[in-house]
């Protein structure tokens, strides 16, 4: 049976110890999948990077992740989330853990996209809520599983540089203190990996080779429901909208205030030193990330109490409403040229950004129930595809990183008004409630 609630201090339940595991490895998932953001301005030097390869670079970290979500959300409807997450896990610590073998341009760009392949692991842990909750509380359950585990990209921006220069203290160049930082998250997933085959289960009544009748119920649904659905599309929109958002700006977010707020850091931090700068740059960046910690799940659980009482358009409408804020605050912080206002401004569209991110997630398990993992990869992948176009913006040489900003912002705010006028309460679908 689903659980009716969502108690976070339990682990005694399969759904409750399943809940708990799925987001501590999303959690370290996007520290592994993010873990070289926070050290680029060293890589930046130590492979001589330009403005278009870094561009590429953040490009390429996201792109595969597209492709990698798709893939999830069709294996989870097959075979589990169970088995999918760990064979993600096993695959995704390869490159993770060998990065560091990189010394050109080209070869560290190889890299940087097959670490991609990891951040399909939200589709996996969404799914994984999803099969675990009841209609009640899935919205919320989705929320913190997701927002806790986004937790991971603004920690990886604190920790990585700590790593860093803990091993750069031990003896070792910049050049090398990097390479070896990144075998720390590489070697968590192979732990990882084998806690999540070990002790979570497919569903409420267990794994899906051993339940004959919630595997055929499973795959009743198929890709081609999922993708006639004009819900899913205008889903897929509104997370490529605010999670895009979300990946870009923990991809630039560091070199961001160590570059184009550099001086105003400087003040700020009243040090000149490369590693201080590194280290607070990080810090700020990091901050954003940490916001996951509540305001995903007050996404969801808003939107679970604006479902309840006005339905799957009310959550559409609430979407829209935080989309355009969202984007506005966006368009403020592009305008920033001093680190308070900076911070202020970020803290306030991150909120938006968050929020929007649970509350999409909370209308996902409704769109179509025997199809979820089908939905929640493709909505999972334009979160992706929005932070590739994103990314194309950072990359080019005519456009200064506060010109990407305000044209992002402004595009956030029209997708908002489009999510106003998606029909999100048409054909209507509850998930399962035992």
């Amino acid at each position: 049976m689903k659980a009716q609630k969502l108690n976070i201090f339990s682990f005694n339940t399969p759904q409750m110890r399943t809940f708990h595991i799925t987001w501590i490895t999303f959690f370290f998932c996007f520290f592994a999948w993010f873990g070289l953001a926070p050290m680029m301005k060293v890589i930046k030097d130590d492979l001589h990077l330009t403005k278009p390869q870094i561009g590429n670079i953040i490009i390429a970290s996201i792109s595969a992740t597209i492709f990698a979500r798709l893939l999830m959300g069709w294996l989870c409807d097959k075979i589990g989330a169970r088995k999918t997450y760990t064979i993600l896990l096993l695959v995704g610590a390869i490159p993770v853990i060998t990065v560091g073998l990189a010394t050109t341009y080209e070869s560290f760009l190889v890299y940087r996209l097959a670490i991609g392949i990891i951040g399909a692991s939200f589709v996996i842990t969404q799914y994984h809520t999803s099969a675990m909750f009841a209609p009640n509380i899935v919205g919320t359950a989705n929320a913190v599983a997701g927002g806790w585990g986004n937790l991971g990209g603004g920690v990886t921006n604190m920790v990585m540089p700590l790593v860093f220069g803990a091993i750069m203290w031990m003896g070792y160049t910049s050049q090398q203190s990097w390479r070896l930082a990144m075998v720390v998250p590489g070697v968590i997933l192979l732990i990882l990996a084998f806690i999540y085959n070990k002790y979570t289960q497919d569903t409420p009544e267990g794994n899906f080779e051993d339940i004959k009748h919630e595997k055929t119920e499973v795959e009743k649904g198929s890709f081609k429901d999922a993708i006639m659905d004009v819900r899913t599309w205008g889903l897929f929109l509104a997370y490529g909208a605010c999670f895009g958002m979300e990946i870009t700006f923990d991809n630039i977010a560091s070199l961001y205030f160590s570059e184009n707020l550099g001086d105003s850091l400087t003040k700020f931090i009243g040090s000149t030193d490369k590693t201080d700068i590194l280290k607070w740059a990080g810090i700020l960046a990091g901050v954003f990330g940490l916001m996951n910690l509540f305001a995903r799940a007050a996404g969801g659980i808003v939107a679970d109490a604006v479902g309840g009482k006005y339905g799957l358009k009310g959550k559409g409408l609430l979407l829209s409403g935080l989309l355009i804020f969202e984007g506005l605050g966006i368009v403020s912080f592009s305008q920033t040229r001093e680190i308070w206002p900076a911070i202020i401004a970020m803290l306030g569209f991150a909120m938006f950004l968050k929020m929007a991110n649970g509350t999409t997630y909370s209308i996902v398990p409704f769109i179509n129930k025997k199809s979820i993992g089908s939905v929640s990869g493709i909505v999972g992948a334009g979160g992706n595809v929005g932070g590739l176009l994103m990314g194309f913006l950072f990359k080019s040489e005519n456009i200064t990183y506060s010109e990407a900003f305000t044209y992002i912002g402004f595009a956030v705010v029209a997708i908002g008004i489009i999510m106003a006028i998606i029909p999100f309460n048409k054909g209507q679908h509850q998930p399962a409630t035992n």
